[in-house]
């Protein structure tokens, strides 16, 4: 690979000739008349000539070698172009080749649209565990959904979330190759479709590896109906069409009712029923002279990210034994050995169950499968002598609901959690019945980023101080060289160096802002940023409550001693969760409020992002100075995103809860913020906890959560303010006020928040800490994380 680097770099004249004949090719224009999205495009197709050789080679070499796949709903992988340059070893060259010829790079780089193919933590995780395993020269496939649509292009419209479809690929996709030939026909119970895939390469750092994320898309198998056109019934005509096509639309189709159950269910078994019969038939294929299905284990392990693929493991049953021939219990005994499971939470919520109902009429044959497996389990346990009501947690079908945890854990040879305290919650509660009987399956695999993505393409000012001041940059293969930073720890040359790259990007996210939110921000404030899914666990709306005392404790004695604050929020609810978009109208409101109030506006300013997403997350990394991982202990799985402000140097005000644990660990519990009432404490709490205790107590809080409902803040006569309200004061429906404690947590949040401010004006000590986060964030990178799959679980 480094010296295909070094060709490319000696080859100017023919990488620039390429170019341009790709230019004129693709637009039949000349070289002056072409556009932005022309010249992205021609230059998406060079790049691919370039890495079509070293993508087939490395296809062909593994066909008989073990490899893992990952099925997974979500590929968040972003934008492919800038990381793909970076990747290959030739961003800086093709930047300078560009401007030789005026063309504005960063214009036709921020022409490409992020991929609309996750959501948040899950989908980013696997995207990055995409590039270390390339860049680890790891043989790992990817399979999941090329959606249309993504989830939603989020709009704040009067405070609002509005969704939008987030019709990524309407102008093309430079960076897939559609495989019509490997298409695979998927049945369901009313319905056969068409997938077909759409191969996107993921490339290993400077390395020669070319890995594939196989993502599939639904199609008809007719299009259109002549007859019915030309009977006047236009819309039956391309009925087909349409219900097939909707199948691979939405991310997450919201499930509020009954058809969106259906299509979210139909959507998991599509993707999985297709990459299914694509390796059974690639193994059929590549093994025929020695086909014995026993060894389909030896070539094949199956990680299942998270619940949404589960529906995998009768789909492998149900190929093998309807299409192949092969005994029912040989078939289960091969899956089982096939299989392995990443679980991502301990919501109860978040662990899948589908009724049986619509197993039924989505796929049959499935149901069947897993009826069988339930009734072969209940039966072992009977013969062990446990009563029905000792087996009910393990089976996997009751009350006619199908838990696919618990199918998902029968079947799997290793059942993993993402962090330390997650994976304990895992074996000591969530899935404790199962740990008694089978400690061997569970183990712990703490989430990682990749330091590509998320610093050297993200941060260049940082990733360039890195390795001037390590001499080399062979940090960007091993980021646990990055602890030798620590040696500047005392160096108050280089902590100044760090404050200055800090305030450049700062000055950067500040100028990005202006231009996309209209919002004017002080790059000599403090950056504090919360950016991430919206959800009453995460505790966007404690942030929010301790902004709305800030703002009245302001109002009330202006000349309080305070440090200029910017408080960055963002992240999408899900289109049915009213709650979460009541919490994204109150920041909204909130940031209204204050933005406008001279008497503040200067002291303190709040930003709600619209439509947060990967680019956009590349330039708030880099510019945080407090990272808010502020989750109620114990609910957060790990956190990728704290992962990505600790490498690029900002401090974690965080609960002790994800991996926040283990950052506080490896940076130093005096390099970073701690809040907030344990696991163990909540716990010991639950059941007697009364948050209207602190309501009348605490003035500070009674004044924050009265201005949800004193008319202060106006909600445009949604009722969203006053639910909130309600969650947080009054019992409903069955639901314990504050279940997520935020009033208890509220005044040990607001006295961390008062010892930031305070110590931030240090700006030698605040460098000393930041540098000591960056130093010491080389353990959670994905090559280590993925390294750790592969000799534990994968043994490849």
């Amino acid at each position: 690979m480094k010296e295909e680097i070094m060709k490319i770099k000696l080859n100017k004249n023919k990488f620039m000739e390429d170019y341009i004949e790709n230019l004129q090719r693709i637009t039949l224009k000349n070289f002056e008349d072409t556009s932005d999205k022309d010249k992205y495009f021609a230059l998406c197709d060079t790049i691919m000539e370039r890495i079509n050789q070293e993508w087939r080679d490395c296809k062909n070499k593994t066909k008989k070698t073990k490899k893992a796949y990952y099925f997974s709903a979500e590929f968040l992988v972003g934008r492919s172009l800038g990381n793909n340059l970076i990747n290959l070893g030739i961003y800086d060259e093709v930047k300078e080749l560009l401007d030789e010829i005026d063309i504005d790079f960063e214009s036709i780089e921020n022409f490409e649209d992020d991929a609309a193919l996750g959501n948040g933590g899950l989908g980013r995780l696997a995207a990055c565990f995409m590039d270390s395993a390339a860049s680890q020269k790891i043989d790992m496939y990817g399979y999941g959904v090329r959606y249309r649509e993504g989830l939603f292009k989020q709009k704040i419209e009067n405070g609002f979330q509005v969704e939008e479809g987030d019709h990524w690929i309407k102008d093309g996709d430079g960076w897939s190759i559609r495989v019509e030939s490997d298409s695979k026909i998927v049945k369901f119970r009313d319905q056969t479709v068409k997938a077909v895939p759409y191969d996107m390469p993921m490339l290993g750092f400077e390395n020669g590896q070319v890995n594939t994320l196989r993502l599939w898309q639904s199609e008809p198998f007719e299009e259109f109906d002549f007859s019915y056109f030309n009977n006047f019934q236009y819309d039956k005509a391309v009925e087909e069409k349409n219900r097939a096509e909707d199948i691979t639309r939405v991310l997450y189709p919201n499930d509020i009712q009954r058809e969106g159950k259906v299509l979210r269910l139909k959507q998991q078994y599509f993707f999985c029923s297709a990459s299914i019969q694509d390796l059974v038939e690639k193994y059929k294929k590549y093994f025929e002279n020695d086909l014995q299905f026993e060894n389909f284990p030896k070539y094949h392990v199956i990680q299942l990210n998270d619940t949404h693929p589960i529906v995998a493991i009768p789909e492998l049953i149900r190929v093998l034994v309807d299409e192949n021939g092969i005994d029912f219990d040989r078939a289960v005994e091969i899956t089982k050995k096939t299989f392995a499971f990443t679980n991502h939470t301990v919501l109860q919520e978040a662990l899948e169950t589908w009724p049986k109902d619509i197993m039924l009429e989505v796929c049959p044959r499935c149901f069947d499968i897993i009826e069988k497996i339930n009734d072969k389990l209940v039966e072992d346990f009977k013969a062990k002598g446990l009563s029905e009501e000792a087996i009910d947690p393990y089976r996997i079908i009751r009350y006619d609901q199908i838990r696919m945890a618990n199918l998902a854990i029968v079947m799997s040879i290793s059942v993993n959690g993402v962090a330390k305290l997650h994976t304990k919650i895992l074996k000591d509660d969530t899935f404790n019945h199962w740990y008694k009987i089978m400690p061997e399956k569970f183990n712990n695999k703490t989430n990682g980023i990749t330091p590509r993505r998320w610093l050297v393409y993200s941060n260049i000012r940082l990733s360039n101080f890195i390795t001037d001041k390590l001499g080399s940059d062979d940090w960007k293969y091993d980021l646990n060289k990055l602890k030798e930073l620590e040696k500047y720890l005392e160096d108050d040359k280089v902590l100044e160096e760090i404050n200055q790259i800090k305030y450049e990007n700062k000055k950067d996210l500040a100028r990005y802002i202006l231009e996309q939110e209209n919002i004017v921000i002080n790059p000599d404030s403090i950056f504090d940023i919360q950016i991430k899914r919206i959800h009453e666990y995460k505790r966007q709306h404690l942030n929010i409550l301790h902004i709305i005392n800030l703002y009245h404790r302001i109002k009330k004695n202006p000349d309080m001693n305070f440090y200029p604050t910017t408080f960055i929020l963002g992240g999408k609810a899900a289109p049915g969760y009213f709650r979460a978009k009541a919490i994204i109208k109150l920041a909204n409101e909130v940031a209204r409020v204050i933005n406008k109030d001279p008497d503040v506006n200067k002291k303190l300013k709040v930003v709600f992002i619209e439509n947060y997403r990967v680019s956009y997350g590349e330039k708030l990394f880099p510019a945080a100075d407090i990272s808010e991982q502020i989750s109620t202990a114990g609910k957060e799985a790990s956190g990728t995103g704290n992962m990505k402000f600790m490498l690029n140097g900002a401090l974690t005000l965080g609960t002790y809860d994800g991996a926040n644990i283990e950052i506080f660990e490896k940076a130093g519990v005096e390099n970073n913020y701690i809040f907030g009432a344990k696991v163990e404490e909540l716990n010991s709490i639950r059941d007697s906890y009364s948050p209207k205790e602190y309501y009348h107590k605490n003035s500070d809080i009674k004044d924050a959560v009265d201005s949800l409902v004193s008319g202060e803040l106006n909600d445009d006569n949604s009722y969203m303010f006053l639910d909130i309200y309600n969650s947080l004061i009054n019992p409903q429906g069955g639901e314990k006020a504050d279940s997520y404690f935020l009033l208890k947590d509220f005044e040990d949040y607001k006295k961390v928040h008062e010892k930031i401010n305070e110590e931030y004006s240090d700006r030698k000590t605040w460098a000393r800490k930041a540098l000591k986060n960056i130093a010491n964030a080389g353990y959670f990178s994905s090559d280590r994380t993925i390294l750790e799959y592969a000799k534990d679980i994968w043994k490849i």
